[in-house]
């Protein structure tokens, strides 16, 4: 299997509104750190909405409710993937229009096109971006892991039910230093 690590909405605005826990941005950048040193794919995926949310339906009840607030509008500052686990230089940043990963965005494409056939996947937040492409994921046959602490929601409650009991019906299910245990250069 070949696999990709994929960030996933870990930008400046969603950072500053989902994540208080002050471990978190340092134990991505472990996960990060650990899938370059062994070779896997680093992929970013960001929201940005064009200027005037013409994506933007109103039974969308969450990017209605960001449309109106004039969040994630592409170049717009808070829309930057957060510095402290920025991408290198030619790693590749997929821009998303929806929930999931997948949705309105070429990221298919571009796992397709390296043979990647397994996802690990970490972002912000647990029950909005991850929650969304798991289910893609899966039913587009990707292997799944989920890092569990690399993985934010402002909810701690719901966080723990999808990783504790919703998410390993369908992905492999463990910490950013267990998992670093597996995929360590040997």
């Amino acid at each position: 299997m070949s696999s990709a690590l994929l960030v996933m909405d870990v930008q400046q605005a969603v950072v500053d509104i989902a994540v208080d826990d002050s471990g978190y941005l340092p134990r991505l950048r472990r996960a990060i750190d650990g899938a370059r040193a062994a070779g896997i794919p680093v992929i970013y995926v960001v929201i940005a909405l064009r200027p005037g949310f013409p994506e933007v339906g109103t039974r969308n009840k969450p990017l209605a409710a960001i449309a109106r607030d004039g969040l994630f509008v592409e170049g717009e500052p808070g829309t930057e993937i957060h510095p402290d686990v920025a991408p290198r230089p030619g790693e590749v940043v997929v821009t998303k229009r929806r929930a999931s990963a997948f949705s309105g965005s070429d990221l298919d494409v571009v796992l397709r096109a390296r043979g990647i056939d397994s996802l690990v996947l970490t972002g912000v937040a647990t029950s909005a971006v991850v929650l969304a492409t798991v289910c893609q994921a899966n039913d587009l046959d990707f292997g799944l892991t989920v890092l569990s602490d690399a993985c934010a929601d402002t909810d701690p409650v719901l966080h723990g039910v999808l990783t504790e009991r919703l998410f390993p019906q369908w992905a492999d299910v463990v910490a950013v230093d267990d998992w670093l245990k597996t995929v360590a250069p040997r």
